[in-house]
């Protein structure tokens, strides 16, 4: 579906444009509040009340991060029942956007060839799936800035992005942020390892080093995050790792990007591109460290490898006990890992 002219709106062919439609409509009528859900990545979703003020203040500060200008395209391919896709939407009638709409897929240019994008934004799985076809390089290059959020951006993804021209950017936010608050550069000359904050916003650290954030998009109340940070200075900080992915295992506390990220490059020589750390419980250890891969198989001698070769880059106790295997991983709705259902869906089996 394409939108150029949100005063006369085109005619729903299915139920997911018939909700871009309903949201359009409600926000040009002059809806003052919108109920949301979380995505349930790191829990069970929860709605959340946004202002139109947040809304408002969220897309004008990424009109204004990336250039965008009235007349520009956006691609919509997140799903607009959660905030990214939602404030996809906002931005377009904001900043006075034209919109292509797609329901959300794994290769979310296909069919839009001669059509001009200027900005989107993509999953972590979106982009590497398109990087993986040399056929929509070109379609990318032709971009103003692409952003990719949703999960963290792993080193084979980030190493195939070097290969793009468009400026692209990781970025860092919550439903609470009504969408990013922070983004980093992955690619060009300011390619950088660290998130810097958007401008107006502003970071602290509770007791515990998580992240704290007040803005115009948060209402300029605190919203305290369980993300573990270290702070460069007051508009830069790098990511270590959530405060709910510490896991206890014998009485040793193992931060589970700690291992992700160890592992990473044995991970690409094996082939197998998504996986993640978890704790389970057990009954002698209280939770055991494992490695959860999405593949079929791996042959056993290859498994003792593997584990061998990253004993040397961590400590006897960050070593997976185990290493678990699915065929395909479970997702939440906006494409994020459920790891949880995941796991669960192993044993179940």
């Amino acid at each position: 579906m394409q939108i150029n002219n949100f005063q006369n709106l085109p005619n729903a062919t299915n139920e997911y444009e018939q909700k871009v439609i309903d949201f359009c409509k409600n926000w040009l009528n002059g809806q003052t509040q919108f109920v949301i859900k979380t995505s349930g990545s790191t829990g069970e979703p929860k709605p959340i009340s946004l202002t139109r003020f947040q809304m408002e203040a969220s897309a004008k500060l990424t009109g204004k991060t990336f250039d965008l200008k009235v007349g520009d395209t956006a691609l919509v391919c997140l799903n607009v029942e959660y905030i990214a896709g939602m404030m996809m939407l906002v931005r377009g009638m904001v900043l006075g956007l034209k919109l292509f709409i797609i329901e959300p897929s794994s290769s979310p240019l296909e069919g839009l060839d001669n059509q001009k994008i200027d900005f989107a934004a993509f999953v972590p799985l979106q982009l590497q799936t398109l990087l993986e076809n040399h056929h929509y390089i070109e379609k990318l290059n032709e971009m103003k800035a692409i952003i990719v959020g949703g999960a963290a951006v792993n080193e084979v993804l980030e190493n195939k992005i070097q290969q793009l021209s468009v400026p692209i950017f990781s970025t860092y936010g919550m439903t609470e942020t009504v969408s990013h608050i922070a983004v980093r550069r992955l690619n060009g000359g300011d390619k950088n390892q660290n998130f810097k904050v958007l401008e107006g916003v502003k970071i602290d650290l509770d007791n515990r080093n998580c992240l704290n954030i007040i803005a115009d998009a948060s209402n300029n109340e605190l919203v305290q995050t369980n993300d573990i940070v270290e702070m460069l200075g007051d508009i830069e900080f790098k990511i270590i790792g959530r405060f709910d992915n510490i896991i206890n295992s014998g009485g040793v506390k193992i931060q589970l990007e700690k291992v992700e990220k160890a592992v990473e490059s044995d991970i690409q020589m094996l082939n197998m591109k998504r996986y993640f750390a978890f704790g389970i419980p057990d009954e002698k250890l209280g939770q055991k460290l494992v490695l959860v891969v999405e593949k079929a198989f791996l042959e056993q001698n290859m498994i003792v490898s593997f584990l061998g070769n990253i004993s040397s880059v961590l400590s006897k106790y960050e070593i997976p006990k185990e290493v678990l295997f699915v065929e395909n991983f479970l997702e939440t709705p906006t494409g994020k890992i459920d790891k949880r259902a995941t796991v669960e869906s192993i044993f179940k089996k």
